[in-house]
Formats: structure tokens, C-alpha cells, sequence
């Protein structure tokens, strides 16, 4: 399959890119040759097409800079305490927008910023700065925020290094106070983008994101901004497709470049050709008719992945057969704490009570590798992928497994409960995390709760027929199989284009799970990229997989391929 990925090292060298001569006129007049393709992070999917505008990245360059004393001290002080009142109210008038249009969890974002805003020893050390050096208001913002923001950024943790982005947001935003300004993009009333407007910044914030006008905005590029940032969270809520790891996106594009991103894999094509065009209009059209909820198909089963309970409700209104993967873990993140027993409870049962008995497979807190976060009190690797994650974590950590287990158990009493016990090495591991599964929950009086390996690592799928044997089921992560069975790192856009499962060893691989599930009479169901994509889907089937778990939005296009599959089988036989 043509992947037509260019090497991201290249991207650093080129210019920003001219209309080419063929297509002065119109963007249809493009031939392939004309076209530029660059590969980069997909962050939040989908497909958009449009002109691109520039965020004005460089508003606060030439701030001013001086020194004051007496008087002038109290001036700038008072400037401060008005720009964080000012920017406190507009914060507030986020959260409560945030709120109602997309999720009271996303609003925690800014809820999180505000509280830094409200923070007496950051207000304290900026007035002092002033106080103390004679710095004016911005010089005072600037100096104090930099010193946090290179804090955070110096620490070996890329969940910190994210919220990093919060600090500078935050600078950004009081400067914009103190000068009276507003987010601004450099083609001002300008804009070329019109209604199909994609967004072209070094680095995509939270804010930008829910600031900029929705309706005219189709897409995002960034240089900067890994898929866990809140700018891509936001995004994926919002659903605006974004890729980031665009290299110098400064000087690559300029206003009123013509451009098609692909927010499921990450390719970015400037002045894309006709056919480009034609091609993407053409998904599109099926993703758009897959937006129709189409009823379960015989020999197929689509089960939903979700992150946090409040999802299930999509799930259900695209009728999914079940809950294949609850990413757990979102909701600690979301919350910005550790949940308890309780609070665990309270989300899972609601998804097990929604499901009305259909089965709900949830993924034990599967945290480290590209998952950090502050709250876990994780040790600092120097290789966190390969370190203390998954699995492998829980059995270290059974203060984290056993308040899980139990809400786990508590919940199966109103509905099957599956737990999926992630990143799994061998059968010894998965046999001594059940068992302190089962001594945390042995108190409790639970129902129907089965218990699976999730099939990612390479020596566990090696031992399939082992596992299969002690295992109630099975399930194959096919991201993080990818990462691990070809040694790529799937958020490293430098290597982007090796990160790819068209290659006839992984498939070999899905095999030999296939075949020790059969031999063991174990379901196997497969999640990931690889299930949601149509493209593979024959292949699959092909290999005896008819249990995939998808987000949500690709349940009725899954669907759609398998009966339309069927039908031309049928018609062929005819």
C-alpha cells in the first residue's frame, strides 16, 4: 500500500510552499505532481480541507520593557491585579462555555488554570518582582512565568511537560490583559480561510482552541502537542481533526495556503491535487454516511471503546454491542485526582447499568509509557515505555489495584463485568495479578466478572496458547503491538512512516493468536487502529476475528463495509 510519507528531517529545509503555476486560478486545476505531502502526528481525527490562517504567534515580541520606582511600582502592581481579575472573568466565561458545549470534564482544564490564577504566592512573586527589581507589569509576568514553565519542561515527565503549556497559556493570557488584546490571527479580517479555515500555529492551545470560532475553523496544524495535550482532547471533543509534528510551521506555510490534513493518520498535503480532493470528499461522504446508526450485522460484532463513563451514551445511540475497552485510566486523568473506591464505583457501575446487560470490558489502570501523570507518584525512567507500566505497575502497586478491583466487582453485580488486564509479559504475570484481583475482592459478594489478557506485548502472544488456557478471554491491542513488535515509538513523528502494520510479520502474529484461541475455545476480539479502519477489515475477518471494539464514530462505518461486503459476496455467488 502506497503510504506516500515523506521523511520529516526534510521538512526543516523547505520554504513555504508557492501556489504552484498550474492551479493559479483553482485549487482543482492541482495535478499529483504539484503536491506536497508531509507526515506528521494525528492527534484528532478526520478529514478537512481548507485554506490556512495563522495564529499570531508573535503579538507580544516587542513588548515593552522598563524600569519603575515610587508611584510607578503601585501603577504596575494595580495593572497586575487588574489583568488577573480581567483574566479570572474570562476564564470563568470559559469554563461555563466549555461546559455547556462540550463536557463539565473537559472544563476542568480551565478550571485548573483559573485556580493557578488564584494562586496568593505566584500573585505575591510577580508584585514582588516589581516591587523589589522595579520591573513593569509585563517584564514581572514574563520573568516569573518562564521560571515555572523551564521547571516544568526541565523534568523527564512528558504528562508535565504537557501541562507546561498551561503556564505559557496562562502568560499569553495575562499579557493579552495587561496590552488589551485579544487571540488574533495574523490575516486579521483578512482571513483567506473563510469558512473552511485551518488553523496553522507552533503550538495549539487549550484556549485557541475553544477561543477560535468553531464554525469557520476545520482543522489544525502544530508543530508542538502530543494526542494527551488538553488542546487535542478539546479538539477530539469538538471534533476538528488536528495533527501535530509539522516542523517549522512558521516558515512552511503562509495565509491562503491551500492544504488537506488527515487527522486519522497524520498526513498533511499543501495544494493538494484534484483527485486528492476527490479521494478525500469520497471518505468523507462514507464517514458522513456512517454517521447514520446502522443496525448490528450478522458474523460481526462491534463492541465501543470509551474513555470516561459519560460516554456511553454515544455508544449506545450508535447501538454498540457492548463495552470492548473503558480506558480507565481517562477518568483519574480527567478529574486531575486520585478517585477512590467509591468514586471508581459510582462511573463504572453507571456504564454497567446503561449496558443492560451487555457485557463492559475494563481496562485496569493502564498508566506509565506515554500515560504520566503527577498523580501516581510515579519513579522518574529514563525509558518509561519500556519501564514500570501496565501490569507490571499494578503488581508494585496494589494500593492503585485493590480499591479498583473492588469497585470492579461491585459493579458486576448489576451487569457482566470483563477486566482486561493490560500489557501483559507472560503467564505467571497475568496468574499472580488475578490472584490479588481475587484476594481484594473476595469479601464481596460479585457477579458475572471474567478476566482477560490484553495481548500487546510480543512474548505474551508468543505464549497465547498458555495464557488462553488460564484466561476466561482474550484481547489484541494492536497499537501498542505495533510499537513493541517493530521497536517504534508510535508518538515519534521522525518515524512515523515505520509505524505501520502493513508489514506480513504482524499479521502472522494475529494468527497465532487466533489459532490459540480456537484451539482453546477462548473468545478473541482486536482493538485499536487496525480494527477501526475498514481497510483491514477483510483481512481480519479472513483470519476468523469477528469481535472488534472501535470508538463509537466507527461503529456504523464498520458496519456499512461488512454488509456491503456481504451483499457483492452474495450477488458474486449468485
Amino acid at each position: 500500500m502506497d503510504r506516500r510519507l515523506t521523511v520529516s528531517s526534510r521538512q526543516r529545509q523547505w520554504p513555504v510552499f508557492p501556489r504552484p503555476r498550474a492551479a493559479q486560478s483553482s485549487m482543482q486545476t492541482s495535478s499529483p505532481s504539484d503536491e506536497t505531502r508531509l507526515s506528521g502526528l494525528p492527534i484528532s481525527g478526520g478529514i478537512a480541507v481548507g485554506k490556512v490562517c495563522r495564529f499570531n504567534e508573535n503579538r507580544h515580541s516587542n513588548l515593552a520593557v522598563y524600569k519603575v520606582s515610587g508611584e510607578g511600582v503601585v501603577r504596575e502592581e494595580n495593572r497586575v491585579r487588574r489583568a488577573i481579575d480581567l483574566a479570572t472573568g474570562q476564564l470563568a466565561t470559559v469554563i461555563e462555555n466549555v461546559t455547556e458545549r462540550i463536557g463539565s470534564a473537559e472544563a476542568l482544564i480551565f478550571k485548573a488554570q483559573k485556580a493557578i490564577l488564584g494562586d496568593s504566592v505566584l500573585i505575591e512573586q510577580i508584585l514582588g518582582d516589581i516591587g523589589a527589581a522595579g520591573h513593569n507589569a509585563e517584564s514581572a509576568v514574563v520573568r516569573i512565568f518562564d521560571v515555572y514553565e523551564s521547571r516544568l519542561m526541565e523534568l523527564n515527565n512528558e504528562y508535565i511537560k504537557e501541562r507546561a503549556t498551561d503556564i505559557g497559556e496562562l502568560r499569553r493570557r495575562l499579557l493579552d490583559a495587561l496590552g488589551n488584546m485579544n487571540p488574533a490571527l495574523q490575516c486579521g479580517d483578512n482571513c483567506q480561510g473563510g469558512h473552511d479555515r485551518i488553523v496553522a500555529t507552533a503550538e495549539l492551545t487549550a484556549s485557541l482552541t475553544v477561543d477560535l470560532d468553531t464554525e469557520q475553523t476545520v482543522g489544525f496544524i502544530t508543530q508542538r502537542g502530543g494526542p494527551a495535550s488538553h488542546a487535542a482532547i478539546l479538539a477530539r471533543a469538538l471534533g476538528i481533526p488536528a495533527v501535530s509534528g509539522i516542523k517549522d510551521t512558521g516558515s512552511l506555510f503562509s495565509c491562503g495556503t491551500e492544504v488537506l490534513i488527515n487527522g486519522d493518520t497524520g498526513e498533511v498535503v499543501v495544494w493538494p491535487a484534484a483527485e486528492t480532493i476527490a479521494q478525500s470528499q469520497s471518505d468523507q461522504g462514507r464517514a458522513a454516511a456512517a454517521v447514520e446508526v446502522i443496525e448490528p450485522v450478522p458474523e460481526l460484532t462491534v463492541l465501543a471503546n470509551i474513555n470516561h463513563a459519560s460516554e456511553v451514551d454515544e455508544a449506545l445511540a450508535y447501538k454498540a454491542e457492548g463495552i470492548g475497552l473503558y480506558r480507565t485510566e481517562f477518568e483519574f486523568l480527567a478529574a486531575g485526582r486520585m478517585l477512590s473506591e467509591d468514586e471508581q464505583y459510582e462511573r463504572y457501575v453507571s456504564v454497567v447499568r446503561a449496558m443492560a446487560g451487555r457485557r463492559v470490558g475494563f481496562r485496569l489502570l493502564d498508566i506509565g509509557g506515554d500515560k504520566q501523570s503527577p498523580l501516581f507518584n510515579l519513579p522518574r525512567e529514563d525509558n518509561p515505555y519500556l519501564g514500570l507500566r501496565g501490569s507490571r505497575l499494578l503488581l508494585e502497586r496494589t494500593d492503585l489495584l485493590r480499591p479498583q478491583a473492588r469497585a470492579l466487582a461491585r459493579a458486576s453485580a448489576y451487569g457482566p463485568v470483563d477486566v482486561l488486564y493490560p500489557m501483559i509479559v507472560d503467564l505467571e504475570q497475568f496468574v499472580r495479578l488475578q490472584r490479588l484481583f481475587c484476594e481484594a475482592t473476595d469479601d464481596l459478594a460479585a457477579g458475572e466478572l471474567h478476566h482477560g489478557v490484553m495481548f500487546e506485548v510480543p512474548s505474551a502472544c508468543l505464549e497465547a496458547r498458555r495464557l488462553l488456557e488460564v484466561a476466561d478471554f482474550g484481547s489484541i491491542g494492536t497499537n501498542d503491538l505495533v510499537q513493541y513488535l517493530f521497536a517504534v515509538d508510535r508518538n515519534n513523528e521522525l518515524v512515523a512512516h515505520d509505524y505501520t502494520p502493513e508489514r506480513s510479520v504482524f499479521w502472522s502474529v494475529l494468527e497465532l493468536i487466533v489459532a490459540a484461541a480456537a484451539e482453546t475455545g477462548r473468545p478473541i476480539s482486536v482493538c485499536g487502529e487496525v480494527a477501526s479502519n475498514v481497510q483491514f477489515l477483510p483481512e481480519l475477518v479472513k483470519l476468523g476475528i469477528s469481535k472488534l471494539s472501535v470508538s463509537p464514530r466507527f461503529i456504523s462505518e464498520l458496519r456499512l463495509a461488512a454488509r456491503e461486503s456481504r451483499l457483492l459476496c452474495r450477488s458474486m455467488l449468485e
